[in-house]
C-alpha cells in the first residue's frame, strides 16, 4: 500500500488543476467545494491501482481516474438534496451551504464535466471507457430511483435491496477498477473478473456504510448518526429485523420508520436499541464477509503474478476495517 499516498498526491493535485470558469460564482463555486471536501480518493486510486497491476501507463489512466471521481462527487451532490442530508465528510452539504437549486445545477454541470475529462484519454480507449461511465451513470441512477422507491413501498425484500445497492454502490467501485484494466489493456476475462472483485468489494463497503451510519462515532464518520434511520430507508438492518422480529416490535419498528412526527433523536435511539436486541448488526458483518470472500476469490482468479495483486488485496481489507 506504499503508492496508495502517492496516488492520492497526485489525484488531489490534478483535480485542483481542473478549470472551473469563475463566473457565474453560484455555479462554480459549489463545484469546488464538492470536490475539495475531502473523501479517500477511493474510486479513482483504484482505477490506477488496476492500471499498475496489469503493467499498464498510470499516467495514460488519469483522465478515466480523475473523470470517476468527478462523477462520484457529483451523485453526492445529489444524493444529499434527495436525502435532506445536512453533513457530508463532516462540512456542509452543497445544498445545505448554497440552496438546492444551486445543488441541482452545479450537480449537473460536474456530470457534464466528467464526461469532458474522460474525453482527454487515449484514441484506442476512448469509446469503451465513455461507454462504460454512461453505463454506470444509468445504472447508479436506476438504483437511486429503487433506493427512493423503497421509502414508501412496505414490500421491500432483502434481494431487492441488495440489487439496490449493486446499482447504487457496487457498480461504480467495480467501473473504476473495470476503466484501469481498460486502458492497460488487459485481457477480456481478466476486464471482467475485475469488474466481478469490485462489484462485489462494492457491495460489502455499503453494508459496512450502513453499518457505521448507526454504529459510529459520528465525529469520525462525518455524517449525522442514524441518517438512513431518520430518512426511513430499508437497509439490511431494517429488513433483517423486520424478518426476524415478533410482531410487536415489528409494528413498533415500522412505526419508528413511518411517524414523521417522532423526534429524529428519539427515533435513532429507539430503533439502535431494538437492532441491538435482534443481533442485526451481526447479521450484516457476516453478509459483508462473504461479499467480501466473494471479491477476494475473484481477484484471485485474475492472471497476473500474486505480488501484483497486494495493493488491491490490501486496500479491501482496509476500506472493511474503516470506521469512517
Amino acid at each position: 500500500m506504499e503508492k496508495t499516498p502517492a496516488y492520492l498526491k497526485l489525484l488531489n493535485d490534478k483535480l485542483e488543476e481542473i478549470t472551473f470558469v469563475k463566473e457565474p460564482k453560484e455555479l462554480y463555486e459549489p463545484m469546488a467545494y464538492a470536490l475539495t471536501m475531502g473523501g479517500k480518493r477511493l474510486r479513482p486510486v483504484m482505477t490506477l491501482m488496476a492500471c499498475e497491476m496489469f503493467r499498464g501507463d498510470v499516467s495514460a489512466a488519469l483522465p478515466a481516474a480523475l473523470a470517476l471521481e468527478v462523477f462520484h462527487n457529483f451523485t453526492l451532490v445529489h444524493d444529499d438534496i434527495m436525502d435532506v442530508a445536512p453533513l457530508r465528510r463532516g462540512k456542509e452539504t452543497v445544498y445545505k451551504k448554497w440552496n438546492t437549486n444551486i445543488g441541482i445545477l452545479s450537480g449537473d454541470a460536474m456530470f457534464a464535466k466528467a464526461f469532458e475529462i474522460i474525453a482527454g484519454s487515449g484514441e484506442k480507449t476512448l469509446k469503451p471507457l465513455v461507454q462504460l461511465l454512461s453505463k454506470v451513470a444509468i445504472e447508479v441512477c436506476e438504483g437511486q430511483q429503487y433506493d427512493m422507491n423503497f421509502e414508501q413501498s412496505p414490500d421491500v425484500s432483502i434481494a431487492d435491496y441488495l440489487e439496490m445497492i449493486r446499482l447504487k454502490t457496487a457498480v461504480l467501485i467495480a467501473s473504476s477498477l473495470k476503466a484501469g484494466a481498460i486502458v492497460a489493456g488487459a485481457s477480456e476475462q481478466d476486464t471482467n473478473e475485475i469488474y466481478l472483485f469490485g462489484e462485489n468489494l462494492g457491495m460489502a463497503f455499503q453494508l459496512k456504510d450502513d453499518i457505521l451510519d448507526i454504529f459510529s462515532d459520528e465525529k469520525v464518520f462525518g455524517k449525522k448518526k442514524g441518517g438512513d434511520i431518520v430518512a426511513g430507508k430499508k437497509t439490511f438492518m431494517f429488513l433483517k429485523a423486520i424478518e426476524m422480529a415478533g410482531e410487536d416490535t415489528r409494528a413498533t419498528l415500522v412505526n419508528y420508520f413511518t411517524d414523521t412526527t417522532i423526534e429524529p433523536d428519539t427515533k435513532v435511539k429507539a430503533v439502535t436499541v431494538i437492532y441491538e436486541k435482534l443481533c442485526v448488526k451481526k447479521c450484516a458483518e457476516d453478509m459483508m464477509d462473504a461479499y467480501s470472500s466473494k471479491a477476494l476469490s475473484h481477484l484471485k482468479n485474475i492472471r497476473v503474478p500474486s505480488a501484483d495483486k497486494k495493493n488491491l488485496e490490501q486496500l479491501s481489507k482496509e476500506l472493511l476495517l474503516r470506521n469512517f
